[in-house]
């Protein structure tokens, strides 16, 4: 149950839902893509940052961190910005020079940490435990970052007539999104607002699959990795703390976890510019080539109701 509080908002949100005019068609799918770029710091992140902020700042906290590789490191900066706190973000070294641009822009404190991602989480919870007044805002572990996700399935049912479509299709590294789709369409079943709730699948790159190895193995939980290189850094997550969390709603919802290389996630990330006008991070790309991959198994139907969820804008790539 969340708090009652003043919401911080940006106008997160009410994104585009596109149908596809070449590659859904293509593949005989009833297709269209959620466009989370569109959302004001540029991805997805901002729907559960908001709700985070707003209880953080209702319960009087002055400074806020995360530990990010760019978007929810964007999306933090922004929100407390918005909301009158500060902002801290530790960042791997590899992450992407224009996301954390983004969030210097935003006048946020950056901290890049030397090592694994891993590393990063280290450091946010040492200096947390040090200094009372600092909140560990993690987009990774916070209940109410979730509860925000949820609003995307919400938006879903209802640019869909409240029926849900067939099956949903997104990128995942840490899984929260994969879990706010699938508890937002949970509730709405079980309210008697929709009346199935679709097949959601996951998409992770081959250099970093923890979950999507875990769920061929047949494992309750994934082992870690040693991640390598992807273009697809939104989700290179060697461990993921949800990790038996996401498998166990993999099983209820009947979804697949798949992993695709890097080289068909920029063929994809292309064919979506050029042959539907949307251009993305790698990350989303990274959806799109799932996508393809479900249809050459026949895990999508002819004539099946598909969204892609795309993650994040290409304007965050270089």
């Amino acid at each position: 149950m969340l708090p009652r509080v003043e919401p911080i908002s940006l106008g997160e949100g009410d994104t585009p839902l596109v149908p596809s005019r070449r590659i859904g068609p293509r593949l005989g799918l009833d297709l269209a893509f959620k466009v989370e770029g569109c959302n004001p710091t540029g991805s997805f992140k901002d729907r559960g940052t908001s709700t985070l902020i707003s209880v953080l700042a209702w319960a009087g906290y002055g400074s806020v961190a995360d530990d990010s590789s760019g978007n929810a490191g964007a999306a933090l900066a922004a929100y407390a910005a918005r909301a009158g706190l500060t902002g801290r973000l530790y960042v791997p070294e590899e992450a992407s020079p224009r996301k954390l641009a983004q969030i210097r822009a935003l006048g946020a404190e950056l901290r890049t940490v030397v090592g694994p991602r891993e590393r990063c989480t280290e450091a946010v919870l040492k200096d947390c435990d040090r200094e009372p007044g600092l909140a560990y805002a993690s987009h990774t572990l916070s209940p109410y970052f979730l509860v925000g996700l949820t609003s995307l399935a919400y938006e879903l049912a209802e640019e869909h007539g409240w029926r849900s479509p067939e099956h949903l299709i997104l990128p995942a590294g840490g899984g929260g999104l994969f879990l706010g789709l699938v508890y937002g369409f949970l509730h709405m079943a079980e309210w008697g607002w929709i009346s199935a709730v679709p097949r959601v699948h996951l998409v992770q790159p081959v250099a970093c699959a923890p979950i999507a190895n875990a769920h061929e193995r047949g494992s309750p939980r994934p082992t870690s990795v040693t991640p390598g290189a992807t273009i697809a850094e939104g989700t290179r997550i060697s461990s993921p703390e949800r990790g038996a969390e996401v498998l166990t709603a993999l099983r209820t919802v009947g979804g697949e976890a798949c992993a695709v290389e890097d080289a068909k996630i920029l063929r994809a990330q292309e064919s979506l510019a050029c042959e539907e006008g949307l251009w993305v991070e790698p990350t989303s790309g990274l959806a799109v080539a799932g996508l393809e991959l479900l249809a050459t198994e026949g895990v999508l139907q002819s004539g099946e109701r598909v969204v892609v969820v795309l993650t994040g804008s290409g304007l965050k790539s270089p």
